[in-house]
């Protein structure tokens, strides 16, 4: 399975500080998924235009089974990962989001205001993840069948064999 990942941070980008979460999505898929995994991976600052051209780059030239955003999903001004991913997919999969904050409600009480979504883009299936390495361990773990059985989908292959 080829894999992008995007981590979304200002200071990230800038060099700041280390890019942890970005790592943690490679742990986290390779432990699901096994080891013969593709990462492609980027570092954007919160721009909607430099994401959305990230997200399409990953989709339709690197041709991604999955691409995987962490970061800009809360509701600060500078948060805004879903506005991007939703102005590049062509089918929004609200449940990934709703099955994030419902999930993660039980451990983290502000976990509402995450805004995270998902979808399709071509034969790429886009999730976005908070920007906590914590977070996108226990997010991943709450969404890896239907990750698994969505790639199968868009690869056209049968996801109950």
């Amino acid at each position: 399975m080829k894999i992008g990942r995007i981590t979304i941070s200002d200071r990230a980008s800038a060099g700041i500080y280390a890019d942890k979460s970005g790592p943690e999505i490679e742990n986290v898929l390779s432990e699901f998924f096994g080891r013969e995994l593709k990462f492609i991976s980027r570092i954007v600052p919160d721009e909607g235009a430099q994401i959305a051209a990230a997200l399409k780059d990953l989709a339709d030239a690197e041709k991604c089974d999955l691409i995987v955003t962490t970061g800009g999903t809360g509701i600060s001004p500078r948060d805004v990962t879903p506005e991007a991913t939703k102005s590049v997919l062509e089918k929004e999969l609200p449940g990934f989001g709703e099955a994030m904050r419902m999930q993660s409600l039980a451990k983290v009480k502000t976990a509402i205001l995450s805004r995270a979504t998902a979808g399709t883009r071509g034969k790429s299936l886009l999730v976005n993840l908070p920007g906590k390495p914590t977070a996108v361990r226990e997010c991943l773990e709450i969404l890896a069948a239907a990750i698994r059985e969505g790639v199968a989908h868009l690869r056209g292959e049968d996801p109950h064999k």
